[in-house]
């Protein structure tokens, strides 16, 4: 009865990893996607700082090196998951954000010599050791997060999606304008890596268990609200479940999952990567004021990703949502409002800056529930191989951001040419409506039945568990 009424402490050590993983995934998030303003300021340094050098890189090549980031990027998915299983996401993430932010600070050396090829050389590493993350923070997350909260300090961490992306257009337009020059993004992406990893070292832990700050009180909170669910209170038992392939890789609601984060990742990277150049060439916008209204959505997502988590807790506090209602509520909402501002933004020019700008910032804005929406639900589907499903479903979401900019290269001949752009636009629609719609009809956040420790030994008598943890699951589902 105890562990049903315990809450824990209200600031705890399960808050402070949750801010660790929110800060990782802003640090990384600002040397991966600087690259969309800085090849901007490096091709046209009249728009910046004209003290610097500037390259003769044609659209093509500017796509070959946003895209290269994601060609290292699906490489490490699944080691990611297999590396943090076997040495813990404390280890596994500092490397991944050691890494990154070393290569970072080679691109102002390296690119006077190399040129373009040898900058999508370093992003092509960047992403090998990006791509080991993701899975540690879902991995991280069920093991640090009480189910009750799960939904909350989930949603909190990937803010730090938001705000990376937010922070690596507004920061990186004012340094390149700045004396700095387009080095200076560069160094200031690396700065803030190797201070993460510091703070990361001191605090970070695999789990409550292993933390040296954490009271008893929250240690027993959480590992009894864990342990009811999936009855795991360490790390080291998760090990031991071997991974059931098979009825992962044939589990429709897992491929609903894969299906509508590949789709919401084609539409949001499509925006991502591109609204600096859209903004410059069809907008007629110089960067400083580029770099401003480019952060502006990203701003507004951020926002929106607290006004979600607050509007997702009231729903389930109510009972008005389960958290299958909440997940696919909040996915059609993301996906489908801004396949609408895209055909909307598709149809604008030059004469009607105000109007584009306030349709890309409520396509970025509302496109903040696809984390409470779907990408939450791996730990929905099964806690004990939350890293795996990551592993998985990172993957093919970052294949798409390989295709998206060299399809904007393929289409895209002139950056100011409207109708090209609107092209790209309502092809990014299409693909977020039609994702949405496959989730709506095979997706679920109930857990599934191949989560369960002994699935694997089920046929084999006297095996079995008491109660396995789909049907816990199951009925806190109900419950809720």
């Amino acid at each position: 009865m105890a562990s049903e009424t315990n809450t824990g402490p209200m600031l705890g050590q399960r808050h402070v990893q949750t801010f660790l993983l929110f800060l990782s995934i802003v640090v990384n998030y600002i040397a991966k996607f600087n690259a969309g303003v800085a090849v901007v300021a490096m091709t046209n340094a009249e728009s910046t700082n004209p003290n610097f050098p500037e390259y003769n890189w044609n659209e093509m090549e500017r796509s070959y090196i946003l895209s290269s980031f994601f060609w290292g990027y699906i490489m490490t998915q699944f080691l990611g998951g297999w590396l943090c299983r076997r040495y813990g996401a404390r280890l596994t993430m500092f490397v991944s954000t050691i890494g990154s932010a070393l290569l970072v600070l080679l691109v102002p050396f390296c690119v006077s010599w190399g040129g373009w090829q040898v900058y999508c050389a370093i992003r092509v590493c960047m992403g090998i050791f990006q791509g080991l993350m993701f899975p540690c923070v879902h991995a991280h997350l069920a093991n640090w997060c009480p189910v009750s909260e799960r939904n909350r300090l989930g949603a909190l961490a990937n803010t730090g999606i938001d705000c990376g992306t937010l922070l690596a257009m507004f920061v990186s337009g004012q340094v390149a304008a700045s004396s700095m020059g387009w080095p200076g993004i560069f160094y200031i992406s690396c700065a803030v890596g190797v201070l993460w990893c510091v703070a990361w070292w001191i605090f970070g832990a695999d789990t409550p268990k292993q933390s040296r700050f954490i009271s008893k009180e929250e240690l027993y909170y959480i590992e009894s609200s864990i342990s009811e669910n999936t009855k795991e209170e360490d790390t080291k038992e998760v090990l031991k479940i071997p991974v059931p392939w098979k009825a992962i890789l044939t589990s429709l609601p897992f491929w609903a999952l894969f299906l509508v984060r590949c789709t919401q990742s084609w539409g949001y990277s499509t925006l991502q990567a591109e609204i600096p150049a859209y903004m410059n060439g069809v907008l007629l916008m110089e960067m400083k004021s580029n770099a401003l209204f480019s952060a502006l959505p990203y701003l507004a997502s951020w926002i929106m990703a607290f006004v979600y988590v607050i509007v997702a807790d009231i729903l389930l506090t109510n009972g008005t949502l389960t958290i299958t209602g909440i997940r696919k509520t909040f996915s059609s909402v993301a996906s489908w409002l801004p396949a609408l501002s895209l055909i909307g933004l598709s149809f604008l020019d030059s004469n009607q800056k105000t109007l584009a700008i306030i349709l890309m910032t409520a396509s970025v804005g509302i496109n903040a529930g696809a984390t409470i929406g779907s990408a939450l639900n791996t730990i929905d589907l099964s806690p004990n191989h939350a890293g795996i499903l990551m592993g998985i479903v990172n993957t093919g979401a970052n294949v798409v951001p390989i295709l998206t900019p060299l399809l904007v290269g393929l289409i895209v001949k002139n950056e100011g040419n409207r109708n090209q752009w609107q092209i790209v636009f309502i092809i990014s629609s299409v693909v977020f409506f039609v994702g949405n719609c496959i989730f709506l009809a095979f997706g679920t956040a109930v857990s599934q039945p191949w989560d369960a420790e002994d699935y694997l030994m089920r046929p084999q008598p006297g095996l079995a568990l008491p109660s396995t943890s789909s049907e816990k699951s199951k009925s806190n589902e109900n419950d809720q």
